[in-house]
């Protein structure tokens, strides 16, 4: 099967397009530079040759602080992108994945949240993503819109600076005798391998088409995740505890985004790592620890 995976030099899209390769498939890797979601007559000229059977898209604006900035251009490129892309799989008969957010919720619940859960989204992020997702599942004849949390790989996170949160843990337990990391938020650290592999699992057992959940299984605080990290690279920096107000957020964030992957468990289909074990391979193939 060709498969073109957008965004193939970030994080997610980098482990993708290796599964994709891993699988026997042949991959069509696209970046920014090739094309950018939000340009419709660019995405038409640029997927309309290719002829996929499956396109993935992992673009995205989401730096949260930028978005709040410039919604314009976030809608442009989280929403009237996915539009975009669902309007030329269409044409192609291809099939479109689409990434989404655990940031679609508000986190009132403070419950794992399910598919069927209306999201009620906090920050222009939030709302630029459940827009797009709206734009799939009404536009795209044959989709899946898959909402990950907290990811976390290999390749360098493009627009955070290159190092994800597991990265940086490291490289400050390195530099300093204490970090302090916040304790009121709580989510599911998610590997991209992991997503990458669940997807290539929902091709190849052909799920339906919908919205589904994808992130580990299991729940824990950034400081919870932090103490993992260190905990499993035998770290002896002091980790506490950030006081309330102490990393005040810019823009308001949900302080519960757990997802249950209730439709993939459904299908039978779920093969997504609990945090922990996900994060202990992660560490011993990038930086050989354990």
């Amino acid at each position: 099967m060709k498969i073109v995976v957008i965004g193939a030099d970030g994080q997610l899209g980098s482990d993708i397009a290796a599964a994709a390769l891993g699988g026997g498939h042949e991959v069509v890797p696209l970046t920014l530079p090739q094309m950018d979601i939000a340009d419709g007559g660019q995405v038409q000229r640029t997927l309309s040759g290719i002829r996929a059977g499956v396109i993935i898209n992992t673009a995205a604006m989401h730096q949260v602080e930028k978005c709040e900035g410039d919604p314009a251009r976030a809608f442009a490129v989280n929403a009237l992108g996915a539009r975009n892309l669902a309007l030329v799989a269409n044409a192609a008969g291809a099939r479109l994945v689409h990434i989404s957010t655990d940031y679609v919720f508000d986190g009132a619940k403070m419950a794992p949240y399910l598919e069927s859960d209306c999201p009620v989204p906090l920050n222009v992020y939030g709302n630029s993503k459940l827009a797009g997702e709206l734009f799939v599942r009404s536009y795209a004849e044959k989709h899946y819109v898959l909402r990950v949390s907290g990811l976390y790989g290999k390749s360098p996170c493009l627009e955070k600076g290159g190092l994800n949160f597991v990265d940086l843990m490291l490289k400050l337990s390195r530099e300093r005798k204490e970090v302090r990391v916040v304790d009121d938020e709580v989510l599911t650290p998610t590997a991209t391998v992991e997503v990458a592999r669940q997807i290539m699992r929902m091709l190849q057992g052909a799920a339906a088409d919908g919205l589904y959940h994808a992130t580990a299984e299991g729940s824990c605080s950034w400081y919870e995740f932090a103490g993992e990290i260190f905990r499993l690279s035998r770290s002896t920096v002091n980790l506490q505890k950030a006081a309330p107000g102490e990393f005040p957020a810019k823009v308001p964030r949900p302080k519960y985004s757990v997802l249950e992957n209730g439709n993939l468990k459904k299908l039978g289909l779920n093969g997504m790592a609990f945090w922990k074990d996900a994060l202990a391979e992660y560490l011993r193939e990038k930086h050989g620890i354990g």
